[in-house]
């Protein structure tokens, strides 16, 4: 599975930004997605997940109520709408495919990887 993220870019602090995330050479409507982010000097994390079908959904707790991950099968693509942006969600963000269908919150449990998109939140 290759997965190509988009849709990154500037914003100001309150705005929003919707990233999108395709696969190729293989569907991943059976995979359960997740979106992490890297931000400068920190370690990666978690930032949504969703299991195969979007029934379940995961969210850390400083994005709760501004982010939403969903997921269109159809076109094997996951979206994270941001919205009420601020500037420490500034980073680079990475959409994964998990091995199983399931929701998972652990890195580990992810095996296959875009390449990132950089989000930067001015103040």
């Amino acid at each position: 599975v290759q997965l190509q993220a988009s849709g990154g870019g500037l914003v100001q602090s309150g705005g929003s930004l919707r990233l999108t995330c395709a696969a190729a050479r293989r569907t991943t409507s059976n995979n359960g997605m997740g979106w992490f982010r890297q931000a400068p000097g920190k370690e990666r994390e978690i930032v949504a997940a969703i299991d195969w079908n979007g029934g379940r959904t995961y969210y850390i707790n400083s994005v709760k109520g501004r982010f939403t991950i969903s997921k269109d099968n159809a076109k094997s693509t996951v979206y994270l709408q941001m919205n009420s942006l601020k500037p420490e969600d500034t980073a680079v963000y990475y959409c994964a495919a998990a091995l199983g269908s399931y929701l998972n919150t652990e890195e580990s449990r992810y095996r296959y990887w875009g390449q990132g998109t950089l989000v930067t939140v001015s103040s």
